[in-house]
């Protein structure tokens, strides 16, 4: 529900009007961000940085954060500047992920005696996302003004998904399509600590999960003295049937 009495998605075209004056000129997240504070100073930064993306015509995590294509307003430029988009030079807005550029095409599975991890992390997290019951009963993906908590960003960064548990608290679901490594907890003790500083409301807690085909040893033991940080594994199945002519 907005804050204020307009949603967010319709303060983007006010801060682009007054934060660009003429064709070709950029702007920064951090002008979005001060613009935003200057005048609405109750929406978070993370809100702001999903609805940068959002209204970016070339990134493609505006898939995961409900554009409308009224809303082919920005082009992204990199990581953190953004101008008008210019249908005339710009390539056509990703409306589906048929627009996207597909990665190079990997080997889907190894030849052992079953499939065991997804091909893609994006595979992971997507069926994660519409299945987080699997993880803990109750779990749901976060959303707010439209945005979703597929890739949320952080500073520069996205957390895989944004969960929110049946005490209301944020959940950080990190995901590795294959091991996970003691090194994975700096990655998610960081995004925690920004959701708790910039996103999280006053006495709202912060967990974190970390979801891979395998946990290592180190991991465990990395995660031994973090009680706010839990561990899970996946496994796949592949079932034939024959089919009756």
């Amino acid at each position: 529900m907005p804050i204020y009495d307009k949603p967010v998605r319709s303060l983007i075209p006010e801060m682009i009007a007054a934060l660009v004056h003429q064709p070709g000129q950029t702007f920064s997240k951090d002008d979005a961000i001060d613009w935003f504070a200057q005048r609405y100073p109750k929406i978070k930064l993370g809100t702001i940085s999903a609805h940068l993306i959002r209204f970016s015509t070339n990134a493609p995590g505006r898939l995961h954060h409900g554009f409308r294509p009224d809303e082919d307003l920005l082009y992204q430029v990199d990581g953190s500047h953004f101008r008008t988009y210019d249908a005339s030079k710009d390539p056509m807005p990703i409306h589906s992920k048929g627009d996207v550029p597909a990665p190079n095409p990997p080997t889907w599975f190894e030849e052992t005696e079953e499939p065991r991890e997804f091909a893609y992390e994006s595979d992971l997290r997507d069926f994660l996302a519409r299945n987080l019951s699997l993880i803990e009963p109750g779990l749901q993906l976060y959303q707010e003004e439209g945005v979703t908590g597929i890739e949320f960003p952080v500073g520069g960064r996205f957390i895989d998904i944004l969960a929110v548990d049946v005490n209301k608290s944020l959940v950080v679901v990190e995901l590795k399509v294959s091991r996970g490594y003691d090194r994975v907890v700096g990655q998610l003790l960081r995004y925690m600590a920004w959701i708790q500083k910039n996103h999280a409301e006053e006495g709202q807690a912060v967990r974190g999960i970390i979801v891979a085909r395998e946990i290592t040893d180190d991991l465990k033991l990395a995660c031994a003295f973090l009680p706010n940080v839990s561990l899970f594994t996946y496994g796949l199945s592949v079932s034939v049937q024959k089919v009756e002519k």
